[in-house]
This record gives C-alpha cells, sequence and structure tokens, in this order.
C-alpha cells in the first residue's frame, strides 16, 4: 500500500500555534537571516577594497592638515584577520533589511489584522531609520578621527601609529550601536501594538530614557566635544517621543473600539428583554391561566 501522505495541520485565521510550531517558525527565520549574512559576508569580501579606501578618509583629511599619522596592522595575519572582519561587518548592515523582515514575520501572527495595518509602516521606517543610525555612527567617527589625531604632539620625533583592527572595531561598534540606537522606537511602536508596552508608560520613563541617550552618547562618541555629543542626542530622543506620541495614539483607538463593542453588548442584552417584555403571549400560556 502507498504511505498516506501526512496531512498539514489547517492554519488559525487568528495566527494561534503550538509550542512546537513557534519553535519551528523561529528556526526558519534564524536559518533566513544565517544565510542571509553569509551571502552577505561574501558579497563584502569583494567590496573591501572600496569600503577600506572611503574608511582611511579620515586619516588623509588629517595627514593633509600637516598631522602625522601612520595606519599599522600590528602583525603578518591581521590584514587577512581585519579583511574578513570587515567583511563580516559589512554583511550584518546588508542584511539588516531580511533581519527587520523576519522579525516582522514571526510577530505579525499574534497581532489582529487592524493592528498588522498599524504596525506595517513603522517596520517599514526600521530599515531607513537603521541605516540612518549606521550613517550617523560612521559621521560621528570621520568627525572624531581629525580632532583627537590634533591632540598629538607636533614634533618630527613624535608619530601617531594607529592600529587598524583597533579603529576598525571602534568604527564598527559606533555604526551598529547607532543603527540599533535608531531602530528601537519602531519596536517600542510593536510592543505597545502586542499591547505589552502602554504608551503612558513610556511616557512616564522619559527622564530616564533621556538620561540613558545622553550616557549612550558620551560613552560612543570619543570626542570631548560637547555639541558633537547633544547633537547625536537630540534624534534619540525625538524618536523616543515620537513612538511615545504613536503608541498613546493607538492606546485611545484601542479604548473607543472597547467602549464601543461594550455599548454594543449592552444594547444587544437590553432588546433581548424588550422583545421578550413585548412579545404576545402563547395559546398555551392563556390556556394555563
Amino acid at each position: 500500500m502507498a504511505r498516506e501522505k501526512k496531512q498539514r495541520r489547517p492554519k488559525d485565521p487568528e495566527g494561534r500555534m503550538s509550542l512546537g510550531e513557534h519553535l519551528t517558525e523561529l528556526r526558519d527565520r534564524i536559518l533566513w537571516c544565517a544565510v542571509t549574512v553569509v551571502l552577505m559576508t561574501i558579497a563584502g569580501w569583494f567590496v573591501f577594497d572600496w569600503v577600506f579606501a572611503y574608511l582611511q578618509a579620515p586619516f588623509e583629511a588629517a595627514v593633509d592638515e600637516g598631522l602625522n599619522a601612520t595606519i599599522n596592522y600590528g602583525g603578518i595575519g591581521n590584514p587577512l584577520g581585519t579583511r574578513l572582519q570587515m567583511s563580516a561587518y559589512i554583511g550584518l548592515v546588508l542584511s539588516s533589511p531580511m533581519i527587520l523582515f523576519q522579525v516582522w514575520r514571526f510577530v505579525t501572527p499574534g497581532l489582529h489584522r487592524n493592528e498588522r495595518r498599524y504596525v506595517i509602516g513603522f517596520f517599514g521606517s526600521a530599515i531607513p531609520l537603521f541605516l540612518i543610525g549606521c550613517v550617523a555612527g560612521y559621521w560621528m567617527i570621520n568627525r572624531a578621527v581629525p580632532l583627537l589625531l590634533e591632540f598629538t604632539p607636533n614634533s618630527k620625533y613624535v608619530s601617531n601609529v594607529i592600529d587598524y583592527p583597533g579603529y576598525l572595531n571602534l568604527l564598527s561598534r559606533g555604526v551598529l550601536a547607532f543603527g540599533i540606537a535608531f531602530v528601537a522606537p519602531v519596536f517600542l511602536v510593536l510592543f505597545n501594538a502586542m499591547g505589552i508596552l502602554s504608551g503612558r508608560a513610556m511616557l512616564k520613563a522619559w527622564r530616564w530614557v533621556t538620561l540613558v541617550c545622553f550616557v549612550f552618547t558620551a560613552v560612543m562618541v570619543p570626542t570631548p566635544d560637547p555639541f558633537t555629543m547633544i547633537g547625536m542626542t537630540i534624534p534619540m530622543v525625538a524618536l523616543y517621543f515620537a513612538a511615545v506620541g504613536i503608541s498613546i495614539r493607538h492606546d485611545k483607538r484601542r479604548e473607543r473600539a472597547l467602549d464601543v463593542d461594550i455599548d454594543d453588548e449592552s444594547a444587544s442584552v437590553i432588546d433581548d428583554e424588550v422583545e421578550a417584555i413585548d412579545a404576545p403571549e402563547s395559546v398555551d400560556e392563556v390556556d394555563r391561566r
């Protein structure tokens, strides 16, 4: 006898899944992200020379200003390790759209249809916000390099030999950190749409969030310039308040929808009682009297 084909379990219209189905879904999403990162890392290997020329621009500007600065790898195997490391960073940045898309697909089944329409626009903004944050992080490092090199003593016997792997770690940390910081408000909106976090709760924590943003920028910005720190903090605080405003507006819409549902249910109960009172008596009831 031919082996019967295993029938798939019909998909729940409300997106409910068992624990095993959730784990399978999570595994598939992680696999998609991993494959994308590997492919983009391979692509990053081939664009390494162009990226390297772009990243050493701050040092060229410092040398043009008369500063004595030299890039040093510090070992025979470091050029290969640096190229692999930079390729991985490039692959991670290029894979960010796919990673955000897979996160969206994983959490979408837990949302109602109207919440999906409401949140999809904000997830669509997550990709450009992440890229803007990466550009802001690079701009910050690009501005910091010449400024920090100016503290090198102006002497023909002194040369600032810069460890390039260390510079690459600083650059990648700044770029990815600001990219994640700029996209964090999108996840706040997502948590609000899922009913995990209310807009009023986010608003109550605005002082702590502002303090955390300033501390984060102070740690990540390696320059003593306060204007750069304030200029990098203001966009993050503004995005946070935008997320708070959107969440509060969504909470009000949800409350109005619940009030309408409650009023409809109350009206239906009253109508049923009125119909029962106004209904004519049956012939059996008249005979029993």
